[in-house]
């Protein structure tokens, strides 16, 4: 685990996954997606997922600067 995290960093990831995922969560741009794929009743679903992913990469993102804080960067 300790080696996929040197390879990636972690801060960056983080920002890019949340900002993504709060996107596709509070703006109507995935619902609009899924529906012109005909995959409308997926929108009802969409929270129990994109919440836990913005979770995810929320804590992804405080760690990566918890280890920069503690003078390991990644």
């Amino acid at each position: 685990m300790s080696n996929f995290l040197n390879k990636i960093n972690p801060i960056r990831t983080g920002v890019i996954g949340s900002l993504f995922t709060a996107l596709c969560c509070f703006t109507p741009i995935l619902a609009i997606l899924l529906g012109t794929l005909g995959l409308g009743w997926l929108i009802g679903y969409l929270d129990y997922v994109l919440f836990p992913v913005l979770f995810i990469f929320l804590s992804l993102t405080v760690y990566g600067l918890s280890r920069q804080r503690s003078g390991n960067p990644s």
